[in-house]
């Protein structure tokens, strides 16, 4: 399904989504969204080009491994509840640094296991698509 028009859009569809899929993940804690949400958006224009030009010219040109994202958010999200029982109290109970930072505000632990969850979702959602993809 090589078409002109779509591979053109395409180039600029990528970073539009990526750029709406960063603002619904950090917008997320407080309000509709985070990392699942995220994750979905972001792949949508992953999804696009391995359906346009193959999941191999996708793997290559985005260095994309879908399975070792999918471990290493598994892995994240897993690890970002040990923090709450280091200091007593229960897995996953949020733990949040003092100082902010620009833009993002106060970092936690609801942030590293956001991320997991975007990562799981991301290379899940690849996998899926390369699976469906393969010639």
């Amino acid at each position: 399904m090589r078409t002109l028009i779509l591979s053109t859009i395409l180039k600029a569809l990528v970073p539009l989504f990526i750029g709406i899929a960063v603002y619904v993940f950090f917008r997320g804690h407080d309000k509709p969204g985070g990392g699942f949400i995220a994750g979905l958006i972001a792949t949508i224009p992953l999804m696009l080009h391995s359906m346009i030009f193959g999941y191999q010219a996708t793997i290559k040109i985005y260095k994309v491994r879908p399975v070792l994202l999918a471990g290493l958010g598994l892995l994240l999200a897993s690890v970002s509840g040990l923090f709450s029982m280091a200091k007593g109290y229960p897995y996953l109970t949020a733990s949040w640094a003092q100082t902010k930072l620009p833009l993002i505000g106060k970092v936690g632990t609801p942030i590293f296991f956001d991320l997991g969850v975007f990562l799981v979702v991301v290379g899940v959602v690849l996998q899926i698509t390369f699976l469906l993809t393969e010639e």
